[in-house]
């Protein structure tokens, strides 16, 4: 900023000259003492110059809306949105949004550093600002083939690049705990930036030795005791309301008392029929607000609790010299957006089309030619197998067992007790790599879903009713070079296609999202009813997430750390 620049700003904020743009008539949300107070909000190009009584070259009068900070998502995943950045920030703008610190680490796992050049890139301008973090953990970890390996030296250089602003998510809890050479060279990279944590149920001991490494935040907790142990142990609280994992109703308290102020919400993982249906932190702050958290209290934990956290001191209030970052909103409990300001612009007019995909990002699934036999378990006559269990509204899996009775020399599906076959094949190098398991909690009775979208290392997931319909889901999704799919024995009922690493799209909003309403119905009209089928899915092989996952090198038992055989002897 110049010095004339600041010098006419103090003009304006004292009364001596016309502010470039004045907001008239309305209430200002004060974050740092909770007040809600009639004033006018004077703007000098791209930042507040005061707030108090003013008059403006251009005035908007309010009739007594309210204006809050511009909101601040601190965690999440732009690929779990299906859009690219410029599509996602198209999609989230009208709702408030004018900042996301986004972590890359799913196009990373595919596509290296190349992928999350590319989300920068991308991300340039427009109306939110998309900051990153550095991937942590790609792969997350040894238990799975991931398209790419980026080690200390290529954090190192990511943490340089303008725009990332610190480290993600440290998955790699156990190798924090034991002291991995390669994990505490990452952590030293990033000493004196921010280091987001990533360590569910981590507790005691174990997780003091984990914070003291470094990380400061934590979006995996799930019950209060959890987060409040992660308090007290110096750690920011991410309250997570995404489309698969919902914790806010659980941890929604936190937002009342002591430690408020260190907490913010996020969404992790959202996919693109909610931003549509729903919107997006807005659609949090209703909730957050209607579960009994103060207003001024929830809307802190959008802007200015999360500007702190990441250091982005210029924006997250309503206050003289912040950055003119603004959602105006009907009132505090329905927070219908009706005006929103990026730097002192109206964000609709920032909006602008994607750059030019790379070509080294548009992969097809090299997986060989597949047949009904690729999912073959060969077994004689009974076993006591393994099981995913899913927990409808949560991330984690359980354990489970079920005994089955093999036909014709294999184990098959049992979708009348809600037993389906899963599959995770390897995609990226040709490997040649299959997982089979069971999952029980999809609720299938017929029928297959696959995904090329299967956190972290997005290989080809697929889970089925039977084999031949896992087959033509896979075919499909194949073909279309990358995607999501829903299909029966006999045809394809739903089909998204995801070109961008097989994760995104360049489509319009409006489309992605009627793709992932079809692909839901088509779920649901096979037995599917979870509130986001295909994001569960894409779940079941995260090997970092307790209990039970499977990847392409088989099933992993996340506590003990490694592959475990399918059938118990």
């Amino acid at each position: 900023m110049s010095s004339r620049e600041t010098a006419r700003r103090v003009a304006i904020a004292r009364g001596e000259a016309p502010a470039d743009l004045v907001l008239r008539g309305g209430r200002a949300l004060n974050v740092f003492t909770g007040e809600l107070v009639e004033a006018d909000v004077a703007l000098c190009g791209e930042m507040i110059a005061g707030v108090g009584r003013y008059r403006g070259n251009e005035e908007i009068d309010l009739d007594d809306a309210i204006v809050l900070p511009g909101f601040i998502d601190g965690h999440i995943h732009i690929e779990s949105t299906m859009l690219s950045p410029t599509r996602f920030a198209e999609a989230v703008s009208p709702h408030g949004t004018t900042t996301v610190i986004a972590d890359p680490h799913e196009i990373a796992n595919v596509s290296g550093l190349a992928g999350v050049r590319y989300m920068l890139a991308d991300a340039a301008g427009g109306p939110v600002d998309i900051y990153l973090t550095a991937p942590s953990c790609v792969p997350a970890t040894h238990l799975e083939t991931s398209g790419a390996e980026l080690g200390p030296a290529e954090v190192e250089r990511m943490l340089a690049w303008p725009g990332v602003l610190g480290l993600a998510e440290m998955m790699n809890f156990p190798g924090v705990l034991l002291g991995v050479e390669e994990v505490m060279l990452k952590l030293a990279a990033a000493e004196g930036r921010p280091v987001d944590g990533h360590a569910p149920g981590l507790s005691g001991a174990d997780l003091q030795a984990y914070a003291t490494a470094g990380p400061r935040s934590e979006h995996e907790a799930t019950t209060l005791e959890e987060a409040r142990e992660k308090l007290a142990a110096g750690m920011w609280i991410m309250i997570r309301e995404g489309s698969a994992a919902r914790n806010l109703r659980e941890l929604a308290p936190l937002l009342q008392g002591e430690g408020a102020d260190r907490c913010l919400l996020v969404s992790d993982d959202r996919n693109t029929f909610d931003l549509l249906a729903d919107g997006h932190l807005d659609n949090t702050l209703r909730q957050a607000v209607a579960l009994g958290a103060p207003a001024h209290r929830a809307v802190r934990a959008v802007t200015l609790n999360a500007a702190t956290r990441f250091g982005l001191n210029d924006r997250g209030a309503v206050a003289p010299g912040y950055r003119a970052d603004l959602a105006v909103v009907s009132d505090l409990e329905d927070f219908e957006v009706q005006l929103v300001l990026k730097s002192g612009r109206r964000a609709r007019e920032l909006v602008r089309p994607p750059t030019k995909t790379p070509a080294a990002l548009r992969v097809t699934c090299d997986v060989g030619d597949l047949t009904a036999a690729s999912f073959a378990i060969p077994c004689d006559g009974t076993a006591t197998v393994r099981v995913i269990e899913i927990v409808p509204g949560q991330v984690v899996t359980r354990h489970g067992q079920a005994a089955l009775r093999s036909r014709e020399g294999e184990l098959h599906a049992q979708a009348a007790d809600d037993l389906l076959k899963l599959t995770v094949i390897e995609r990226h190098h040709g490997t040649g790599h299959v997982g089979l398991g069971f999952v029980r909690g999809l609720g299938l009775r017929r029928g297959a879903m696959a995904s090329t979208v299967a956190h972290d290392s997005h290989n080809l997931v697929i889970a089925g009713a039977s084999d031949q319909a896992m087959l033509r889901a896979a075919e499909a999704i194949c073909s279309a070079g990358g995607g999501q799919a829903v299909a029966t024995d006999d045809e394809v009922l739903a089909l998204l296609p995801l070109p961008i690493g097989g994760l995104m799209s360049e489509a319009e909003v409006a489309s992605v999202g009627e793709g992932v309403r079809a692909l839901t119905r088509a779920a649901r009209g096979l037995g599917c009813e979870l509130a986001d089928p295909m994001m569960t899915l894409s779940f079941l092989a995260l090997p970092v997430i307790p209990e039970l996952r499977l990847t392409d090198r088989g099933l992993v038992d996340v506590a003990a750390f490694e592959v475990v055989p399918l059938i118990i002897e």
